[in-house]
């Protein structure tokens, strides 16, 4: 729980159980120093500062055998101006796992204590701890430093920068798809890779923080576990990969076909639920974490998880319908809000798989167009950002369908595709070059059609998977797409514009991630742009 000290007070000495700014400097290394300036790509442990001011944190040798900190974590919490939370991983039960936090002037003044959940992997039977502190009462639009730890193990730190509250500049960044770039034990006991795991997989989180945005979109199938012989050891991988990032800024998930871990949970889902603490309204634990909603000065994000109402088989189980249909009513819900609020400009959904693809790969599921297209132009969405299809595809601004058409081709409201006025129409980006293996950009259909999945079997087939049924379309909404490239990612930057009723822009930059040593280049940029909601109506 939070003290009473509060992040506005001076840094304490030992007796007062807080670090002074100097001490802060000292076990953050010259991350901490540089932090507030430039992009930090890792951090220094925080043990080598050696013995710290505060009795919060003494690791001793009669007390070892603790697991260390591992795969340190942000997301945001419910008011992303005021709260974030912290976690991270270790292989066994540990003592007082806690959080200290403050600011460089201030030092570590405030400390929180962190909860445990556990979840047992139904194929190798390990349970696997994960700690979650939820730090309070921060100000908006401000850096801060933490350090994590528990009894008998060494700390580990980060910093991070709060949302600002109301119309600010902001950047964001997402991809999809990225697997993890470490090797594991194959089943025969010799060494393998991750499943779909390519150096890009890494490469595109120093891209991540070469940009340092405000907080990061994954956009499903983050790891690919549910693949690999060691699933906890996948995951694990993953986090170690990420936390150069993901310990500086938070990286919000969505929940792929990957994430669905047969024996995890009642539907597959329990590992994902388990690692991030997310800011889900949800009261059934069945469904906690699995779609969510937050605001970063005027964007509404709104997180989904689409194996509820996509009609493809890609999961270990298929869970088609689960939530029966309070995941469609969340989403009404909450953009019936946003697009209400005067303090809203745009709203950007974050899911997995797609709406929109020429890709003959996955293709575009006729269920998400069904649940979500009438809502997506009843609200005016602005942004859509997406995985599944390993590689990078984005639409025209549409609105409706084609009339008559049997895949409810979504209807192009608008050829433009340098600078888009988003009250016309939704911008789809497929995003699915995170660092997986098997890249589809090689398949993009050259005749100017699409394929759309309309149906699956009743049951499984020989695959173990529902047989799907694919009809062509005309694809009128193309836009923009990168034949060339398989990896990259796009970040969005927020000009909110100065003066009620102006326009508001969004400047998009897609940057691929290069081979072989993982050099950015940008690919296209483009805007979008609206007026904002704070104008006369």
């Amino acid at each position: 729980m939070d003290t009473a000290n509060g992040v506005d007070g001076q840094g304490a000495d030992a007796s007062g159980g807080g670090l002074s700014r100097r001490h802060a400097m000292g076990l953050l290394g010259t991350a901490g120093a540089g932090a507030a300036a430039v992009p930090l790509l890792g951090a220094t442990p925080a043990a080598a500062a050696g013995p710290s001011a505060s009795p919060a944190f003494h690791p001793s040798p009669d007390s070892g055998g603790a697991s260390p900190v591992q795969g340190l974590h942000l997301t945001f919490g419910p008011e992303p101006s005021t709260q974030m939370n912290v976690s991270w991983i270790t292989d066994g039960a540990v003592k007082r796992p806690r959080v200290l936090f403050g600011t460089l002037e201030h030092g570590l003044g405030s400390s929180a204590e962190a909860s445990t959940r556990t979840y047992q992997d139904g194929k190798s039977g390990r349970t696997v701890h994960v700690h979650h502190a939820e730090l309070k009462r921060l100000a908006p639009g401000t850096d801060y430093v933490y350090l994590v730890s528990h009894d008998g193990a060494a700390p580990d730190s980060g910093m991070f920068k709060t949302a600002p509250r109301g119309r600010a500049p902001l950047t964001f960044t997402s991809f999809g798809d990225q697997s993890a770039p470490q090797v594991t034990w194959a089943a025969d006991g010799t060494v393998a890779l991750d499943a779909n795991s390519t150096p890009a997989t890494k490469d595109i989180v120093v891209g991540i923080e070469q940009v340092a945005p405000l907080f990061h979109l994954l956009n499903g199938d983050l790891c690919y576990a549910n693949l690999d012989v060691d699933r906890v050891r996948t995951w694990n991988n993953f986090f170690t990969n990420n936390t150069r990032s993901a310990r500086f800024r938070p990286w919000m998930p969505a929940a792929g076909n990957h994430e669905i871990e047969a024996d995890n949970g009642p539907i597959g889902l329990g590992a994902y639920q388990t690692y991030f603490d997310l800011p889900s309204t949800e009261t059934d634990a069945e469904l906690r974490n699995l779609w969510y909603a937050f605001t970063a000065g005027a964007v509404r994000v709104i997180v989904l998880q689409n194996d509820d109402l996509a009609l493809q088989d890609g999961g270990d189980v298929y869970v088609h319908g689960y939530s029966g249909g309070r995941q469609l009513a969340f989403l009404e819900k909450e953009l019936k809000a946003a697009r209400a609020s005067r303090d809203i400009d745009w709203i950007v959904v974050a899911m997995h798989q797609v709406m929109v693809s020429s890709s003959d790969a996955n293709g575009a599921d006729l269920g998400l167009r069904q649940a979500y297209g009438p809502l997506f132009d009843k609200y005016g969405v602005d942004l859509v950002v997406c995985g599944h299809e390993h590689n990078y595809e984005r639409s025209l601004a549409v609105r409706g369908v084609v009339a008559g058409s049997e895949t409810l081709t979504p209807n192009p409201a608008s050829r433009r595709t340098d600078s888009i006025d988003t009250t016309h129409g939704t911008v789809h980006m497929v995003l699915g070059g995170g660092g997986v293996s098997g890249t589809t950009n090689q398949s993009f259909f050259k005749d100017g059609t699409a394929k759309v999945l309309t149906e699956v079997s009743a049951t499984a087939g020989a695959n173990g998977k529902r047989t799907p049924t694919y009809v062509k379309e005309q694809a009128v909404w193309m836009g923009s797409r990168d034949v060339e490239h398989p990896y990259g990612f796009a970040a969005f930057t927020v000009d909110p514009g100065r003066h009620p009723g102006d326009t508001t822009t969004m400047h998009v930059t897609y940057y691929n991630v290069n081979k072989p040593n993982g050099d950015l280049s940008v690919f296209e940029k483009f805007s979008l742009h609206r007026r904002r909601s704070d104008g006369g109506r």
